[in-house]
């Protein structure tokens, strides 16, 4: 068994919202099923930060839930700023178990354990979101420290092994979200990823360590859709 990540797959198979029209997602879905199957086993897991459809509604993005159901492993999908899809998790839980769709667990305030890690993370929030709002700033990061202290309460967690995933980065181009930092800090995160960036804006990911913190970017393209093994 093994554990994977990667984020902002961008589905659209139930919204015209094809990637293709960006350089480097051409034919990026037959890509990513390809190199998928390749590396992921049936009895593996694979985290999702965020980003994974276009669908405005849940079902709209009920075919992408479907492709990704077809897919070897079990998919830990996290919210992204433009999964607008997003609703309530009995919804969420409630469309998935309607259509059989088994394989698909929801990472939103809790915490899930695999290969002998607590897996932990929420959205996050940061620079280029517009103007900063506190509100939202703190309600993410309250939402990443509970994530995190339930992982903690997991057996794995108190190992110490705890892995955390976000959407946004919590630092890049030499920038930082204080408040989500200041949460990874304090509950002594020793491994961070994180997706989001695309492009010309991949060159500005932190990859390596910062404060004693370990991150890496795992936003699709610049992983080449192929899902990072991580454990």
């Amino acid at each position: 068994m093994a554990l994977f990540v990667i984020a902002d797959l961008h589905l659209s198979f139930g919204s015209a919202k094809p990637m293709d029209v960006f350089e480097g997602w051409e034919d990026h879905v037959p890509r990513l099923a390809r190199n998928w199957r390749a590396v992921v086993n049936p009895e593996d897991t694979v985290v999702l930060p965020g980003d994974v459809s276009w669908g405005m509604t849940l079902e709209k993005a009920l075919p992408d839930f479907a492709f990704l159901h077809g897919l070897p492993g079990t998919k830990i999908i996290m919210k992204g700023n433009h999964d607008y899809w997003w609703n309530s998790r009995k919804k969420i839980e409630g469309l998935w178990a309607a259509h059989g769709l088994d394989s698909l667990r929801l990472l939103h305030n809790n915490a899930f354990a695999a290969e002998g890690y607590a897996l932990c993370g929420s959205r996050g929030w940061f620079f280029d979101c517009g103007e900063p709002e506190e509100k939202i700033v703190l309600r993410e990061a309250g939402r990443v420290r509970m994530s995190i202290q339930a992982g903690k309460r997991l057996p794995e967690g108190q190992a110490g092994n705890l892995l955390v995933f976000l959407h946004y980065p919590p630092i890049v181009n030499g920038q930082a979200c204080v408040e989500i930092m200041d949460v990874l800090i304090s509950e002594g995160v020793r491994r961070c990823y994180y997706g989001h960036l695309h492009g010309q804006s991949i060159k500005w990911a932190h990859r390596g360590l910062h404060k004693g913190i370990h991150f890496d970017l795992i936003s699709a393209d610049a992983l080449g859709f192929m899902p990072k093994r991580v454990a």
